[in-house]
């Protein structure tokens, strides 16, 4: 039960460090920011893009720099959670 215990804890520092994380997606000048929980925290258009673009084609590249970030945040936060069970777990093959 202690295990169990030590590793919420694990994850409760895991999510507190995500936290902290910032991840990027970008697609023709359009970046969107996320930290690692996924949760998006700037939008940043160019003018330029907003002068010369229509209406769908910036939906088009928010939805491209918004997939490409939360890819991103997602890859860290794998990282993350496994640097942070690593040990607490037994070495289990195929898990």
């Amino acid at each position: 039960m202690g295990k169990l215990k030590e590793a919420q804890q694990k994850m409760e520092e895991v999510k507190s460090k995500l936290d902290q994380i910032t991840v990027i997606g970008e697609a023709q000048g359009v970046k969107v920011s996320l930290n690692g929980n996924k949760v998006v925290t700037n939008i940043d258009i160019p003018q330029m893009i907003l002068d010369d673009r229509d209406k769908d084609q910036i939906q088009d590249l928010l939805i491209l720099a918004l997939n490409k970030g939360l890819e991103n945040a997602e890859n860290v936060a794998q990282s993350e959670g496994a640097s942070a069970m690593k040990g607490m777990l037994p070495n289990i093959p195929g898990l």
